[in-house]
């Protein structure tokens, strides 16, 4: 871990490069893999999936030195959907929906109610 970056960024940073793998790998085979066997697309989304628990293992181990279990959840839910989101639109071709944004301010609760108590203190 860089000695000059708070673990909280790093953690947000690798659950970030975590999630674009796992995206990929759960979604891109619909749109790639289609005309292939299921069993091809399993085992090419293992393989990229291995990237994102890569990714994703050390980000938790950091992130919780400074997080609970509950406040990564959160967390890892609101970069899931800022990854998926764009993903969907740009690589997807899907249309941008408002149930982004409804989904988002769902998330943007759960993350005041997780965090309460540091957003109390900080507010002390």
């Amino acid at each position: 871990m860089p000695a000059n970056l708070p673990p909280l960024a790093v953690t947000v940073g690798l659950l970030v490069a975590s999630n674009v793998f796992m995206t990929v790998a759960w979604y891109a085979h619909l749109k790639d893999l289609a005309h292939k066997p299921w069993i091809v697309a399993a085992l090419v989304s293992w393989g990229i999936a291995l990237f994102e628990y890569l990714l994703q293992v050390p980000a938790n181990r950091i992130g919780y030195t400074v997080a609970n279990l509950g406040q990564l959840k959160i967390l890892q839910e609101v970069i899931t959907l800022a990854v998926f989101v764009p993903f969907a639109v740009l690589y997807m071709k899907e249309p941008l929906r408002l149930d982004y944004l409804w989904a988002a301010l769902c998330l943007l609760a759960a993350v005041g109610f997780i965090f309460r108590p540091e957003i109390e203190a900080a507010l002390r």
